[in-house]
């Protein structure tokens, strides 16, 4: 996982060669201008998702994790709490090959925030990177928020 200011990114793009697609466009397209849904940037290998969240707690959070894609989540509208988790100390679940997510809840008694190995507030300007060793709880916060979602492929 990476946590950084938006004008950052570019210093990341050696980690993935995709990476200067998503720096081109947060360039040239003002996120806030951005209907809701996916807009494409490079196909099936780069796109953005501009999302609503509702307002949620960090009990109603749930952990995900992608194979093939690469996350890149900007807060447009407000901040939000991110929990974060080694993929690999999350329960296990059932892969969702369609959208490329694993959704991991706690064991039975057990609490959401049980699994978190950290809690960390992203706001515009920032950005925080989730790889697939990444398992992460989004859009954790007490007001309505506006988020875009880069996907790139690994």
């Amino acid at each position: 996982m990476i946590v950084d200011n938006i004008e950052q990114l570019g210093r990341y793009a050696a980690l993935n060669p995709r990476f200067a697609a998503v720096v081109d466009f947060l360039q040239n397209h003002d996120l806030s201008a951005l209907p809701a849904g996916i807009h494409s940037i490079d196909g099936d290998d780069v796109f953005v998702n501009v999302q609503d969240a509702p307002v949620k707690g960090r009990e109603e959070a749930r952990f995900e994790t992608h194979r093939r894609m690469i996350d890149i989540q900007v807060p447009v509208s407000g901040c939000e709490e991110m929990g974060w988790c080694p993929a690999e100390k999350l329960p296990a679940t059932t892969y969702n090959e369609a959208t490329d997510m694993s959704l991991h809840d706690p064991v039975e008694g057990g609490a959401i925030s049980d699994l978190a190995s950290t809690y960390f507030t992203l706001c515009p300007g920032q950005f925080a990177i989730f790889f697939p060793s990444d398992g992460h709880a989004p859009a954790i916060t007490p007001s309505p928020l506006r988020k875009a979602i880069f996907k790139v492929r690994v």
